[in-house]
């Protein structure tokens, strides 16, 4: 099946950044998540970073990185007015107490229940340990996870169950892929909006799971 259109990362940051809400305190994981903080416009949203920081705003313009300003996943940010550094600890309470809206993940698989597995996959030089992803899965409201549909090799990373190790169980709301935006429900996963060039029953044959119109 060819595919000739489908969203791109910044399409994606763009589509996840439309449905965060005025007011919303978020966190936005290490890799493509990041992205969504440069297409929030002029919500009032409040972006925090479990290295200690509320209040981020997009990235900074070429020349004005400021080395002592980095998120998680040290890449350069901006600081809006009022925000905010604090101690990591306080940092996890934010996460672990229930302060957090929105999380946004990334993902290697997401299973028909709402499980995530994201930071592990068994293949050498991979990421050594869970880090604050555990911690974001199960303490933010909702969770947001923005991954594209397939593998490189063209399996689906929507499964019936993961097979690697979960970082959270039933914890994510909604998630956006390159295809399309799936909620998870208690019928299963259901199409909020096809993003790419196919029709449903096509968009079913790329995924590993029944899917609900």
């Amino acid at each position: 099946m060819t595919i000739t259109k489908k969203l791109s990362r910044t399409q994606m940051a763009q589509r996840v950044a439309a449905d965060i809400q005025e007011g919303a305190y978020v966190n936005l994981g290490i890799g493509a998540p990041t992205l969504v903080a440069n297409y929030l416009g002029d919500k009032e949203v409040f972006l925090h970073s479990e290295n200690g920081l509320l209040g981020m705003g997009p990235s900074p313009a070429p020349g004005e990185e400021d080395d002592d300003l980095i998120n998680a996943g040290k890449q350069h940010v901006t600081l809006l007015t009022g925000g905010a550094f604090f101690h990591h600890a306080d940092s996890f309470s934010m996460m672990r107490g229930g302060h957090l809206d929105i999380a946004v993940l990334g993902a290697f698989q997401v299973s028909a229940k709402g499980d995530l597995a994201n930071w592990h996959t068994g293949a050498e030089g991979s990421i050594p340990a869970v880090g604050g992803a555990m911690d974001l899965a199960t303490g933010a409201r909702q969770v947001f996870v923005m991954m594209d549909h397939l593998t490189k090799s063209g399996e689906s990373k929507l499964v019936p169950e993961c097979t690697y190790p979960l970082t959270g169980i039933g914890c994510v709301s909604r998630i956006y892929t390159d295809l399309a935006v799936l909620e998870v429900t208690s019928d299963g996963l259901k199409v909020v909006e096809i993003c790419a060039d196919i029709e449903f029953d096509e968009l079913q044959k790329l995924s590993g799971v029944p899917l609900v119109k």
